[in-house]
């Protein structure tokens, strides 16, 4: 760019810089008209050490005060002297980024953070005008046309598109908050539909409600799957997911199912390990899998018969032993199983739980995982990138561990991939709030999920797994997870607690922006984070295809719809067969 960027007439000087911190920078503004048209977000340019040089930053406070001054200090007259009241005009301004004309063998250059300090009487600068829309052209201009993720516009001035690097958004995780109703769905949709304009994008939704199925019809861009709710246990779509309860892990299952309080949960877990890792041998053995066998554990995702566990449970629990004259004595196990067993055969007939004990026959075969394996995390021609997987029939009670057995099935599978094999694939996690919470009041369900996000959060970047976390109540939300965050789209937040937690995954000169999370407009937000050089509000784009999520307009329908019994009935039905098919019977 061979032309300046910012290119300041007598109309744009503000004033002068009256103190430096090591953040901040207070400015004495002269132009008292000029100080009417500024607000809290607008930029403010500083002249550097040299002419070649501006310090860029962002207006937090805009004040004035009165104070006593000479009315007229050119009157010569020694009679009467003459005080009163005068405006003063001060600018706070946070410095982000340092822009230059010249820089080495380059020209027009912005980067991130401030070399050096603003010396005092330096002169400043509103950016407005074409100087704005030049500087926000820059920022955009030294990344490659397929890495910009286009979000909206810059609220200071609806011309310049509000652009940030795609690789960094998902490379080094992000997080979506902000209250109901702030258009935090909204985002979400926008941002997988602008991911699905890629030729091969790779991101797999987490939809707690059922909210983001729009985006998976016949005009959407997104491909739907749904965890089998219990009206879907003989259904064979493709679509229909099971998670069978062999995929768990040790600790996974016996979350569930073991009492710690009981004082027999000992002998309950050292039992259940053994049956389980036998049973897995067996599975090896009949499949041929030598060479398996000799390394898996006791955690390897492998086919088992439920039932089998049951009956090898339940033997244990009735078995006598052998006494002097071999008369028959209480077996070692002998009724130390039994609530164990109880719990276990509780989950086994519940139809809620259907979607993990009452795997489909292909389910519990060898050749079962590759197959759903490639179905998530490939993308390719005939695979569409974008995954919307409906949890929304998942129980509330175990919702964190089949959450989080999902999480860790496609973060192992990628760990282990031939590291040039290897795709990266985003993980969305909605309703967040939900089965990650604050590790201080998670329960024992809930901790194992938590593990598994907290070591993608940790690990991830390296093995090309990324987390979007979105949540209304960031307070609720594990800090582990959140503070391995390094890109924000924070809409409005008008909860104290939650914009604290926001604040404190701030850097400390960037606070003051957190001021005006409570004052955003619907769809408005900060973005801020290693995807952006410039930390601002913007204004999103409004998706194309909107999620189910908007909210009902009470008092008009209760002025001009009455309610529908008859779907009221049907209602009461589909609570009572605990799913959504639309039918009568």
């Amino acid at each position: 760019m061979a032309d300046e960027i910012l290119v300041f007439e007598s109309g744009d000087r503000v004033g002068r810089v009256a103190s430096v911190d090591t953040s901040k920078v207070l400015i004495d503004a002269e132009d008292q008209a000029l100080v009417t048209q500024i607000g809290i977000g607008n930029l403010v340019a500083i002249l550097g050490a040299t002419e070649r040089e501006y310090l860029i930053g962002i207006v937090e406070r805009v004040t004035r005060s009165l104070r006593d001054e000479l009315l007229d200090a050119d009157n010569d007259s020694l009679d009467v002297v003459e005080i009163g009241p005068t405006p003063s005009d001060v600018l706070r301004v946070v410095l982000i980024g340092t822009y230059r004309t010249v820089q080495g063998e380059d020209r027009q250059v912005f980067k991130r953070g401030a070399d050096s300090f603003p010396q005092i009487d330096r002169d400043s600068f509103l950016i407005q005008s074409a100087n704005l829309q030049r500087l926000m052209g820059l920022l955009a201009a030294g990344l490659e046309e397929h890495e910009k993720l286009k979000l909206g516009h810059f609220v200071i001035d609806s011309e310049a598109d509000a652009i940030a690097s795609g690789d960094k958004f998902f490379q080094r995780h992000a997080s979506i908050l902000g209250s109901t109703g702030s258009g935090k769905s909204w985002a979400v949709a926008l941002l997988l539909e602008k991911a699905s304009q890629l030729s091969f994008p790779n991101i797999l939704v987490l939809d707690m409600h059922g909210e983001y199925t729009p985006l998976t019809g016949d005009d959407g861009f997104s491909q739907g799957y749904k965890i089998a709710g219990p009206g879907d246990l003989d259904s064979d779509d493709e679509k229909i997911i099971r998670l069978p309860y062999w995929l768990l892990n040790r600790d996974e299952m016996l979350s569930m199912i073991l009492d710690r309080s009981d004082q027999n949960a000992p002998n309950q877990a050292s039992r259940f390990t053994l049956h389980i890792r036998n049973l897995k041998e067996k599975t090896l053995t009949d499949n041929n899998k030598n060479d398996v066998k000799e390394t898996f554990t006791v955690d390897s995702p492998i086919p088992y018969e439920i039932d089998e566990l049951v009956r090898l449970l339940k033997d244990d629990d009735t078995r006598k032993g052998v006494g002097a004259n071999n008369k028959p004595i209480k077996g070692e196990w002998e009724g130390k199983l039994t609530r164990f067993i109880s719990r276990l055969e509780a989950k086994l007939e519940d139809r809620r739980y259907g979607f993990m004990f009452k795997p489909t026959d292909y389910a519990k075969e060898y050749g079962w995982l590759a197959g759903i394996a490639s179905k998530l995390i490939g993308s390719d021609a005939d695979n569409k990138g974008i995954k919307i997987i409906d949890f929304s029939e998942v129980p509330s009670d175990v919702l964190p561990v089949v959450a989080g057995t999902f999480a860790r099935l496609l973060y192992d599978l990628q760990f282990w991939l031939e590291p040039e094999k290897r795709s990266p694939f985003a993980l969305v996690c909605d309703e967040a709030h939900i089965y990650l919470p604050v590790k201080n009041d998670a329960d024992s369900v809930e901790k194992q999920a938590l593990a598994t996000f907290e070591r993608i959060a940790k690990e991830g970047r390296k093995y090309g797994v990324s987390l979007v976390v979105v949540s209304q109540r960031p307070s609720d939300v594990s800090r582990t997870i959140l503070s391995q965050c390094n890109n924000f789209l924070v809409l409005r937040l008008t909860n104290d607690s939650d914009q604290n937690v926001v604040r404190k995954l701030m850097p400390d000169s960037m606070v003051g922006l957190t001021d005006m999370l409570p004052l955003l407009d619907t769809g408005e937000a900060l973005l801020l984070g290693d995807a952006v050089l410039l930390p601002t509000r913007i204004k999103l784009d409004r998706p194309s295809i909107e999620p189910a999520s908007g909210t009902l307009d009470f008092w008009s329908k209760w002025s001009n719809t009455a309610s529908d019994n008859d779907a009221i009935r049907l209602a009461v039905e589909t609570l009572r067969r605990q799913t959504r098919v639309q039918e009568e019977n």
